[in-house]
């Protein structure tokens, strides 16, 4: 029998994204879900920092997994979310860490911690909140 994590990553792997950006998925639960991704110069802005759509992105796509894997064998999309950006992104890793706050039968909420990695340091730089959705059939 498949593990959640080994799922995950072939879900993950048909992500052309994900794919792009070397984004790999560490754990999996039915209640939290964690990203990795090593840092790169063409994902900083203009002032060295991780750019806000890599933070975003990563926090997406952990919530995404998150919520779904908590609805179990749905298909799910992110219905909406928020992120705040509490510090700037310098490091060498950026990890995000997703957990389900209320599961329901069609939607589920979901927070995640982002935090970047330097030598043993792990310094949090966003936490973000959004609603996973379950996708209707192609007739609603």
């Amino acid at each position: 029998m498949e593990s959640f994590l080994e799922i995950g990553n072939e879900i993950l792997s048909k992500q052309p994204f994900s794919q792009l950006l070397g984004t790999q998925l560490t754990r999996l639960t039915p209640s939290e879900a964690v990203l990795e991704l090593s840092l790169r110069d063409d994902m900083k802005q203009q002032y060295g920092f991780v750019h806000g759509g890599v933070l975003s992105y990563m926090a997406d796509n952990a919530l995404t997994f998150a919520g779904g894997f908590a609805m179990r064998g749905v298909q799910v999309v992110t219905a909406e979310f928020k992120i705040n950006y509490v510090r700037p992104a310098i490091g060498t890793r950026l990890v995000a860490r997703a957990r389900t706050v209320h599961v329901g039968r069609r939607q589920t909420v979901c927070q995640c911690d982002l935090f970047v990695q330097e030598a043993e340091r792990e310094t949090l730089v966003a936490v973000a909140q959004g609603t996973i959705s379950a996708m209707g059939s192609r007739e609603e």
